[in-house]
């Protein structure tokens, strides 16, 4: 086995040969994935949402579900980058290139969603142009910019020798930079007191947790098959050092989901919402309990620290997938579980009910146009780490046995 020195001393870069029928037929596969996204965009733009499963309660489907995770997974895709530029974890320096390309791909993909999904993308312009500023989507609009232009400058200061340098400063205002966007993105629910599944201050710290396990997840998913469909070597000292940071990150995003719900279910006027999210949701609870807890955050954790498993690379990438499917559930019970739950227009009070949807819990079933949104952000985002990989030099030379 390659010691981790060793890989530092031979490790230069270069881009895949990308001539194999299988490069060609991933290419193939996501692009046809990303022309069904436009498909379903513009049916519904031309049909209406009424083709979709959203209604006047359930304003965010499976578009947001999809653009918000890749959102919170770009900022952690960064934390291979952060380990070696800015914490001097040499071991991790080959693939700080890939961390970063990783983490504008799955911006851009969770931004493209978000855009298809306004309505009207041709008015973007006026998103862009009139700001809000008591507004945190105003204020995203900026983070996320940013984080553009600083991991652009970022990988240019890793690729561009002379530019070396200034590597960890811009480093470590990037990691910081991606700290206050996801603490953003987390503050978009904490703030909306309108919602009881919402209002709490701890949303934004949560989602930074979030955003370190799911990107380390993708990272370490990404460095595995780049390795293993190139013939790369990849050192075991990696994959375990990402393993063991992706189980204190699982477990961290686990103790602030429990104190979340705990700090509210010890609040009496929040009795009802966590009655509906943690028992009688239907999907959503089988989402919070199976898909978030058991599948996301349990069984990623035995898998990675049970013996027989622990070492076992196979298992470890099932764990990081596991992880990252529950991502998706945990959203999915944040965006979609939150808004199902009636408006409390008037807490503590007896109020005459219009008849319209009052204290009613709202139902929501993703239609295929919406889910071929979000999956076409995927795709994108896949499409141009594959691309890029193919045109620039973002991934280590370095062989088995070197």
């Amino acid at each position: 086995m390659a010691t981790a020195s060793k890989i530092m001393g031979s490790s230069d870069f270069s881009v895949i040969e990308g001539r194999s029928a299988g490069f060609y037929a991933l290419v193939a596969g996501l692009a046809a994935v990303i022309a069904a996204g436009l498909w379903a965009t513009h049916a519904m733009e031309t049909e209406g949402h009424h083709v979709t499963g959203m209604t006047n309660q359930i304003v965010w489907g499976i578009p947001h579900v999809f653009a918000i995770f890749l959102i919170v997974t770009a900022s952690g895709a960064l934390n291979v980058a952060s380990l070696s530029s800015v914490m001097g974890q040499k071991i991790y320096a080959p693939f700080a290139r890939l961390s970063a390309l990783l983490a504008v791909a799955l911006l851009l993909g969770g931004l493209a969603v978000i855009t298809l999904d306004l309505g009207r993308p041709d008015r973007i312009v006026v998103a862009l142009t009139h700001f809000n500023m008591k507004s945190v989507f105003a204020w995203n609009v900026f983070l996320y910019t940013g984080f553009l232009l600083l991991a652009a400058l970022y990988l240019w200061t890793l690729m561009e020798r002379r530019m070396n340098r200034i590597t960890k400063p811009v480093a470590t205002v990037l990691l910081l930079w991606r700290i206050v966007l996801t603490t953003g993105t987390g503050l978009i629910f904490g703030v909306l007191v309108a919602r009881e599944a919402y209002d709490v201050a701890i949303m934004a710290p949560m989602f930074i947790a979030m955003s370190l396990s799911f990107g380390t997840a993708a990272c370490l998913l990404l460095l595995m098959a780049v390795g293993g469909c190139t013939g790369r070597f990849l050192d075991d000292a990696v994959v375990h050092g990402l393993k063991r940071i992706l189980a204190w990150f699982v477990t961290l995003v686990l103790y602030f989901v429990m104190v979340s719900h705990g700090v509210k279910l010890y609040a009496a006027g929040y009795q009802g919402v966590e009655r509906f999210l943690l028992l009688e949701g239907g999907v959503i609870t089988s989402m919070f309990w199976m898909g978030q807890i058991v599948a996301g955050s349990l069984a990623p954790l035995w898998l990675m620290l049970w013996p027989p498993t622990a070492t076992s690379r196979p298992w470890i990438a099932a764990a990081a997938a596991l992880v990252l499917l529950g991502g998706l559930a945990q959203i999915y019970v944040i965006v979609i579980g939150g808004l199902a739950f009636p408006l409390q227009i008037f807490p503590g009070k007896e109020v005459i009910e219009s008849g319209f949807f009052d204290g009613v819990v709202s139902h929501y079933q993703p239609s295929l146009p919406e889910l071929l949104l979000g999956l076409g952000g995927v795709a994108m985002a896949l499409l141009i780490v594959v691309l890029g990989m193919k045109v620039l030099e973002f991934v280590p030379d370095f062989r088995s046995g070197s």
